[in-house]
């Protein structure tokens, strides 16, 4: 059996708010009482992952005395220093309290919009002491229920003018920030602004400095809007904007429902992995996903255990589908070139054109052309199910 222990060259992490969920939804009390942090770290840690990620909030509380937040970083960051767990990716909680109830960086408040800066400057500031090298945005209250109160245009314009000012914050204090925005359709707002990745793709174009900003696309938010996922991660990497990842699960059309990688889309998440993998992505594997409620604490940590696991077991099948003979026999027919064309990979030129228009094709041969996707479809079957 192959190992599935994880390591550090695996890059995986977790957030405070995903292991240290205490069992809250809309419609029940916790089911868990609260642990602190540095107990988080010391579970992360004994656990094998890699990192922990974090809202300013998740590790200290929005109305800490200056006093207060001194201490509760530094009691931190000694846990770091003790497991060797590191801090990759920081984000900033605009979305909790009431001031932000009708968003944050799109407010029709001006003072709420400046309020949202101070606070992400100073998040930004503790994620830079902490180590981390990725800012997350998501904008969880960046929408309408009532588009009569709420231009989209002018929300569209508050939200580039913030990352604008952001960005040139970092640039500034020498963070070396690079952003990751992260799209969502709904939920908590009806309609949140930039719903999927190719619209935040679209918006990032738009900025001032658009190199040092790129995505973080979810799994559960791309399944929410019924998208394929792995067609949206391609996208963002084959523009260059890949900057970090958040793995969980998801059925399509549900509510973010934030399950354990691995427990659902089966065949989904295996063709996630194989691109991740077969493209050389070096950034962090972030499980942003939560236990289930029913789970008391030694059950999460079986959660966390089989967020890695799983990633692990999709990459050993990613290698076997790589390695298989017959498979990758029928990708090459499928993908087979003969180089007739080949005088196109290099772009448009009057002599291309003329020499593809005097070109005679044979239509009906092309149409009639047998693909064997049923039969690779069945053989990554019996690979994902260990009967191959």
């Amino acid at each position: 059996m192959a190992d599935y222990t994880p390591k550090p060259e695996h890059k995986f992490t977790f957030g405070l708010w995903t292991v240290g969920n205490i069992g809250r939804d809309p419609f029940g009390e916790p089911t868990r009482d609260p642990i602190s942090p540095v107990d988080i770290v010391r579970m992360l840690a004994e656990v094998g992952a890699w990192g922990v990620n974090l809202h300013d909030n998740d590790l200290v509380p929005i109305d800490a005395t200056a006093a207060e937040r001194d201490q509760i970083v530094a009691d931190f960051k000694w846990a770091m220093d003790e497991t060797g767990i590191v801090c990759p990716m920081a984000t900033t909680n605009l979305f909790a309290d009431p001031a932000f109830k009708d968003g944050a960086f799109t407010s029709n408040d001006p003072a709420v919009r400046a309020y949202a800066l101070q606070k992400t400057m100073r998040s930004m500031d503790l994620g830079a002491e902490l180590g981390a090298k990725i800012y997350v945005f998501w904008g969880g209250r960046e929408g309408a229920e009532c588009d009569s109160a709420k231009n989209p245009a002018e929300g569209v314009k508050r939200f580039r003018e913030a990352i604008n000012f952001l960005c040139e914050y970092s640039k500034d204090n020498d963070y070396g920030y690079r952003f990751a925005l992260e799209p969502k359709p709904n939920e908590p707002r009806s309609d949140i602004y930039f719903p999927t990745v190719g619209s935040m793709l679209g918006f990032i174009a738009t900025l001032d400095d658009s190199e040092m900003v790129g995505v973080n696309p979810e799994v559960a938010h791309e399944h929410m809007a019924g998208l394929n996922f792995l067609h949206a991660v391609a996208q963002a990497w084959e523009a260059g904007k890949l900057f970090h990842i958040d793995l969980n699960d998801q059925m399509f059309g549900r509510y973010d429902q934030d399950f354990r990688f691995g427990s659902m889309m089966i065949k989904q998440n295996f063709h996630l992995v194989r691109f991740l993998e077969d493209v050389g992505y070096d950034g962090s594997r972030h499980f942003d996903a939560h236990a289930y409620r029913s789970s008391q604490y030694e059950d999460v940590v079986e959660f966390a255990h089989g967020c890695m696991r799983s990633y692990l077991v999709f990459k050993e099948k990613a290698a076997q589908f790589n390695a298989d003979g017959e498979i990758q026999e029928l990708l090459a027919e499928i993908n087979a070139d003969d180089g007739r064309y080949a005088y196109l990979n290099s772009g448009y030129s009057r002599a291309a054109a003329d020499q593809l228009k005097a070109t005679e094709f044979d239509r009906a041969g092309m149409g009639a052309r047998n693909l064997p996707y049923e039969r690779l479809d069945q053989l990554t079957f019996d690979v994902l199910l260990g009967v191959r």
